[in-house]
C-alpha cells in the first residue's frame, strides 16, 4: 500500500471512529453549532502553553501585570488536526463531507492563542449580548459571498476551562438567517464587513462593525449562546455564526484559537446527486430550506489583506525578543510593560 493509500484509508478509519451521530447532525442543523467534548488532554493544552505568559509578557500570578483585555497571538508552532485532536477532525470532515473536500492548507492548528484577561473595570459586570461590541462573523480576509470557501467552518478549541462570565465567546444562531439573506441579495460580494461591493468597490479597510452589532442588539435574550467548557472541548460554527467576545467577568485566564478551515471548492446549493455537506444543508435551512439552481455569484473572489497581520507581525517581534531573553537564562515570565494591543475581532 502506497502512503497515500495509508493516509487516505487513516482518514476513513477515523470518520468512521468519530464519526457524527444522527442527533448531533440534526443539532448542528437546528442550531448552526455543534460542542465535542474530549478532543485533546490538558497534558497536551499544557504542553503547548508552557511559555505563554513569557509571550505576553505579563506574570500569570500578578493580576497587575496584565495589562491588554484580549489579544489574539501570533502562531510559533503549527501541527495536524488529524494527530492532535481525532475526534475534532473527524467532526470537521463530517459537517463539510469529507476529508477529501477540506483544502489541506486548513488542516493544521496553531498556537495563535486567544486570550481574554478581562479588565479591572469589568469585574463582576454583567454585560448584556446585545451590547457587547465586538459581534462579527469571521473571514477578514476576503470578499464574502454566500458559497464563499475561504472560510467554511469557524473552529473554537478550549484551552483552558471556561464557566458562565469567564470570558466565553457568546453565539447568536438565529443570526445565521440574517446574514445568509444579506449575503444572498448580493451576489456581487460584500466586504467582510458586510458592506455591499457598489458602497466599497474597492474593498479599503473598513473600522467599526456596526452592520453586525445592530444585528446583534436586534435580538431578544434568548436568541444568545455562552460558549462554556472545559480544556479538550471544542465548537464547530457554521461559517455565518454570528460571534463575539465577551466580559470576562470573573477575571479568569481565557485561552481559546479560532483556526479556520477552508474547502478546495465553493459551497454549491443545486447538487444533482443531492450530496450536501451538513454546512450547505444548514445555509440552505436557512434561505427557507430550497435549491438555489439560479443563483451564482456576480463578481470576483478577492483576498483584502487584514490591519492584523501588521500588528502580529510587530507582536512576533516582541514575543521572540522575550522568549529569547527566557532562554538566555534570565528567568523573565513576563517583564510587566506596557504592550496594550487588541487584534482585529476576536473571539
Amino acid at each position: 500500500m502506497s502512503t497515500m493509500q495509508e493516509t487516505m484509508a487513516s482518514v476513513a478509519s477515523m470518520e468512521e471512529t468519530y464519526g457524527l451521530l444522527p442527533d448531533q447532525i440534526e443539532f448542528f442543523l437546528q442550531n448552526g453549532w455543534l460542542k465535542l467534548g474530549g478532543c485533546f488532554t490538558r497534558e497536551q493544552a499544557g504542553r503547548l502553553q508552557e511559555t505563554l505568559w513569557t509571550r505576553l509578557g505579563m506574570d500569570g500570578g500578578d493580576m497587575g501585570t496584565w495589562h491588554t483585555e484580549r489579544t489574539n497571538m501570533p502562531f510559533f508552532h503549527e501541527f495536524p488536526v488529524a494527530d492532535f485532536a481525532p475526534k475534532a477532525w473527524a467532526g470537521i470532515c463530517g459537517l463539510l463531507g469529507g476529508a477529501h473536500r477540506i483544502d489541506s492548507n486548513a488542516s493544521t492548528w496553531k498556537d495563535g492563542f486567544i486570550v481574554n484577561l478581562g479588565t479591572p473595570e469589568g469585574y463582576h459586570r454583567h454585560i448584556r449580548p446585545q451590547e457587547l461590541p465586538g459581534w462579527h462573523v469571521d473571514g477578514d480576509f476576503f470578499v464574502h459571498y454566500l458559497d464563499s470557501p475561504e472560510q467554511a467552518l469557524l473552529v473554537i478549541p478550549l484551552w483552558t476551562d471556561i464557566v458562565a462570565g469567564g470570558g466565553g465567546t457568546f453565539l447568536c444562531p438565529d443570526a445565521i438567517t440574517h446574514v445568509a439573506r444579506h449575503l444572498f441579495e448580493h451576489p456581487e460580494g460584500v466586504s467582510p464587513r458586510m458592506t455591499p461591493r457598489a458602497q466599497n468597490p474597492e474593498f479599503v479597510q473598513e473600522h467599526g462593525l456596526k452592520w453586525f452589532n445592530d444585528l446583534a442588539a436586534s435580538m431578544p435574550d434568548d436568541a444568545f449562546v455562552e460558549a462554556t467548557g472545559v480544556v479538550g472541548d471544542v465548537y464547530l460554527l457554521h461559517p455565518l455564526m454570528l460571534h463575539s467576545a465577551s466580559n470576562n467577568q470573573l477575571r479568569n485566564v481565557r485561552v481559546i484559537t479560532n483556526p479556520p478551515v477552508s474547502v478546495k471548492e465553493p459551497f454549491l446549493f443545486e447538487r444533482a446527486d443531492g450530496a450536501y455537506s451538513v454546512v450547505e444543508r444548514k445555509t440552505m435551512l436557512a434561505l427557507g430550506g430550497k435549491r438555489m439552481g439560479e443563483w451564482r455569484i456576480q463578481g470576483e473572489r478577492q483576498r483584502v489583506v487584514p490591519e492584523r497581520v501588521k500588528i502580529q507581525e510587530e507582536m512576533k517581534r516582541r514575543e521572540e525578543e522575550r522568549l529569547a531573553r527566557l532562554r538566555e537564562g534570565a528567568g523573565i515570565d513576563g517583564d510587566g510593560g506596557k504592550e496594550v494591543v487588541q487584534v482585529g475581532t476576536a473571539a
